[in-house]
């Protein structure tokens, strides 16, 4: 295994931020519109993660997960004012955690092959050298 580098530690930090985006879009729309607000914010969470880690591996697909469970967690708290956006009393809320960490781990138990792309398998050709002409 590489050590990690400051492109990767980037890339995962951008990832963070796009699931704290997608955590706090899915917590506060997930009853926009029943039933639809709540099957787009779950389909949001499986594209978001999905892309995190076809960008670069595990590494960014932690950061998108850490980002969106940092969200997920806070938001669904009581608020100062004794809001709560998230209640355990209901199925919606219910619906939306649950479908939230089934989209995480759906998109963990996806083939590696999925998410990667390997030219010498999909039998692309490789682009010509730059440079001059011989």
């Amino acid at each position: 295994m590489q050590p990690p580098t400051t492109a990767l530690l980037g890339r995962a930090a951008a990832t963070f931020v796009l699931g704290v985006v997608v955590g706090v879009l899915g917590t506060v729309m997930h009853r926009a519109v029943r039933p639809w607000g709540l099957v787009l914010c779950v389909v949001l969470v499986l594209v978001a993660l999905l892309t995190a880690r076809a960008w670069h591996g595990w590494a960014t697909y932690v950061g998108a997960v850490g980002g969106l469970f940092l969200a997920t967690t806070l938001l669904a708290g009581e608020g100062p004012g004794g809001d709560v956006l998230v209640p355990g009393t209901d199925l919606w809320g219910w619906g939306w955690i649950l479908g939230a960490a089934v989209a995480v781990v759906a998109v963990a138990l996806v083939p590696r092959r999925w998410v990667q792309d390997d030219p010498a398998r999909t039998g692309a050709v490789a682009p010509p050298p730059a440079g001059p002409l011989p």
